[in-house]
């Protein structure tokens, strides 16, 4: 179990009505794709994706229950927990590549998309309900070549679901590598795409994480850990898991269907 430091939150930004991201300073190398554990003192310890890699790191928060409802109403100069970083990440090559998030899946993808040495190997897909959700489509416009963006409701961009708006791109023959998070049903659709045209493809999975080391198997999808073995999983992994896109597990550990 790796030892728990206490930071300072020193930037917090507002990027949609739910969502926000905290910034602070904590060393080490880490991933694109790896995940931090995130104490807040008197309520719960939760996984984060690394949004922003580099000294000043930061996780982008969407407020869902109690404990990201408390990351939400932190402010500058209080305090959290933090332990990591954990898992793998997204291995980045020089293949022509597509980065694919959904909803606040992008704060896992972006650290991906901003990790390329060459700006033009890169575009990017990104997919929320509606236009006033959609995240981090300026910071990927300013370090990719291309940003797509598809809404639910048709208030911006292509009207429809991100998997859907990226089928005929994936199609084209033009992508050599699909890096990819977002809710696990939304992975399972752009997974099946990318075995039909033949893509490789790194996905990032969202499962119930409690000690982030592979230790409790709350997070296990046909015995894998995905806090140990993942979060991020290449396509020809997923193949060989039948839970993938089927059912995940609970708070108890049991088995629920997706």
């Amino acid at each position: 179990m790796s030892e728990r430091s206490v930071l300072t939150i020193e930037e917090v930004v507002k990027e949609t009505e739910d969502i926000v991201t905290l910034r602070f300073r904590y060393d080490g190398h880490f991933l694109p794709g790896q995940f931090l554990m995130l104490w807040i003192p008197g309520v719960d310890e939760i996984p984060m994706s690394i949004s922003y890699l580099g000294r000043m790191k930061g996780v982008t928060v969407k407020r869902v229950g109690e404990a990201t409802k408390a990351l939400c109403a932190l402010e500058e100069g209080d305090q959290i927990g933090i332990r990591g970083p954990f898992g793998q990440g997204f291995a980045i090559s020089e293949k022509r590549t597509l980065c694919v998030g959904g909803g606040v899946g992008m704060a896992a993808v972006m650290p991906a998309v901003s990790s390329f040495k060459d700006r033009r190997l890169v575009d990017v897909a990104i997919g929320a309900p509606t236009k006033s959700e959609l995240l981090f489509e300026d910071r990927a416009i300013g370090n990719c070549r291309q940003v797509f963006i598809s809404t639910d409701d048709g208030s911006k961009g292509f009207h429809g679901t991100v998997v859907e708006m990226v089928k005929p791109l994936l199609a084209s023959g033009e992508y050599q590598m699909i890096l990819g998070c977002g809710p696990e049903m939304m992975l399972d659709a752009l997974h099946k795409i990318c075995l039909e045209v033949g893509v490789d493809s790194q996905l990032s999975l969202e499962r119930f994480i409690k000690c982030g080391v592979g230790l409790c198997g709350s997070c296990a999808i046909d015995g894998i850990r995905v806090c140990a073995d993942g979060p991020v999983f290449w396509g020809s992994e997923l193949t060989k898991y039948y839970e993938f896109g089927k059912c995940k597990r609970d708070q108890s550990g049991r088995k629920t269907q997706l």
